[in-house]
């Protein structure tokens, strides 16, 4: 777990927000997960690192396209997805 994640389960908690599950498998043709997830509302929650110091998510352009599709295929199945 990334110390952004874990900063955000401890924000989910100070707040008293219901429980997440941790690396939700949202989509069973395919291997993609959730950060967290709370499945009853269909609503993700996903930990964008490294924007700004060229991480995996901008670094080349294919993680960021392999994202995008994991987002658009997701909301297609209903979820709604914070970042």
């Amino acid at each position: 777990m990334s110390d952004l994640e874990t900063d955000l389960e401890f924000q989910i908690r100070a707040f008293k927000l219901p429980e997440p599950v941790r690396e939700y498998r949202f989509n069973p043709e395919r291997r993609w997960r959730f950060d967290f997830a709370w499945p009853k509302f269909k609503i993700a929650m996903e930990v964008e690192g490294g924007i700004l110091i060229q991480g995996r998510h901008t670094r080349g352009g294919k993680a960021f396209i392999a994202d995008c599709d994991k987002y658009n295929a997701a909301v297609s199945m209903g979820w709604r997805i914070l970042k």
